[in-house]
């Protein structure tokens, strides 16, 4: 009984967390400072792009790149090929005919995992800063210089800087919608309201730039996390590191087909799981409350939630239609506080995805959050998933199929134009 109590305190609180830090991100801040640089003053940067089986997305990843705002003899590019994928090889090497990338090719070694490729090519980075970008991503073109210029007015503390992440083709299908609600809640109003709190940030998978002497300091990346990203968030704030967002965005493809989805999503729940088992065992070094709400709340409470949501679906169902309560595994304020939690926790999550785009403008995308249920039980379903494999595949890596949206191919076409290649 009191396991179960705990779980559900702790869903609850999961709940409100996300709810207080959505408010607190709506409250007027001032801007970032930002230390305005002439070219010649802006310092080297590394980018990191780690590559498998991404032929299709290289010539838009490689257009994206063209239209950075940065000077191009300061940018310092690597494209990291697994040793045997030949295909996106052979494209990288066709698209590279000026010499703007440096293609790495990461030996066959396990885990194959995205950091472990990025732990590979970091001794090799000559930036002071580094960033990551994945195959399909698209940066506003001033990021890097947005954060360069970030860097330089802050203090020795700061060693990350996340660009906010959102979707090219969020209006593709409802699965799109849903995709994008999630991601404006997370990067525009939750992982910015971390920031103001001065808590830990969880990193988004790409558009994280880090000082390298830091990041080399922290260890760079655990490649046998398959949400490295989380994890690396974590770790630079027990050093005493700082993470702050920057008003730039760069715009991936939004899953559009769900099995795809899933496999993403479940491979972010096991990572989510393995990043709260590491960082709860051993002596605690990162404490107070601040830890406890990235940790534990949006960590582990993700999970959580996301497990138990479908049991406090099914008890209600089952009291609704059998009279039968659930009283002998919960103490009955607790069940009905579970039920309330539920019904309330679903409708002010509902408003909270609704209200979600209001920074974007994106209205039109509001409607979508009457389906945030069943979205919810879908997460439910990737939890699970993620669940069997923690024991089974700990440090399997499900691949994430990229340039499968309805306007990948005209995107394709047009970037390669761009590219001089017709």
């Amino acid at each position: 009984r009191a396991a179960v109590v705990v779980v559900m305190v702790l869903f609850m609180a999961t709940i409100a967390a996300r709810l207080a830090l959505a408010f607190m991100a709506a409250a007027p801040a001032g801007a970032r400072p930002r230390a305005l640089l002439e070219d010649g003053e802006l310092p080297v940067v590394t980018i990191l792009v780690p590559l498998f089986k991404e032929a299709e997305a290289l010539p838009g990843l490689a257009a994206a790149l063209g239209e950075l705002d940065y000077p191009a003899e300061k940018l310092d590019i690597k494209l990291l090929l697994e040793e045997r994928d030949h295909v996106t090889i052979a494209e990288a090497r066709r698209l590279n005919r000026e010499g703007r990338f440096d293609l790495v090719l990461v030996p066959p070694s396990a885990p194959q995992t995205k950091p472990k490729a990025c732990n590979f090519a970091l001794p090799t980075a000559r930036g002071d800063l580094l960033v990551i970008y994945d195959a399909e991503d698209e940066p506003e073109p001033a990021q890097l210089r947005i954060a360069a210029e970030t860097f330089a007015a802050a203090g020795p503390e700061l060693a990350c800087v996340q660009a906010r992440l959102n979707f090219y083709n969020a209006d593709e299908n409802w699965l799109t919608r849903l995709f994008a609600l999630e991601y404006c809640l997370w990067f525009d109003h939750v992982l910015p309201a971390l920031d103001r709190l001065g808590a830990p940030v969880p990193l988004g998978g790409t558009s994280n730039i880090f000082r390298t002497d830091a990041l080399i300091e922290a260890g760079g990346w655990d490649p046998f996390n398959v949400t490295e990203d989380a994890d690396l968030g974590l770790r630079l704030a027990r050093r005493g590191w700082r993470t702050h967002m920057i008003d730039a965005t760069t715009f991936e493809e939004a899953n559009c087909r769900l099995p795809n989805w899933l496999s993403q999503r479940s491979r972010w729940m096991k990572g989510f799981m393995q990043t709260w088992l590491v960082h709860r065992r051993g002596p605690v070094t990162m404490q107070g409350w601040k830890r406890a709400l990235s940790l534990d709340l949006l960590i582990g409470g993700t999970v959580i939630a996301a497990l138990l949501n479908p049991l406090l679906w099914a008890a209600s169902l089952f009291e609704q239609v059998t009279g039968a309560s659930a009283a002998g595994l919960v103490p009955a304020p607790f069940g009905d506080a579970a039920v309330l939690s539920l019904a309330v926790g679903n409708l002010a999550l509902m408003g909270l995805a609704a209200y979600a785009p209001a920074r974007r403008g994106l209205w039109h995308l509001s409607p979508a959050a009457i389906l945030a249920p069943v979205y919810w039980l879908m997460m439910s379903a990737a939890a699970y998933v993620a669940l069997w494999q923690l024991v089974a595949r700990p440090h399997f890596w499900e691949k994430t199929r990229h340039g499968i949206s309805a306007g990948a191919p005209a995107r394709r076409r047009q970037a390669l134009r761009s590219l001089g290649f017709d």
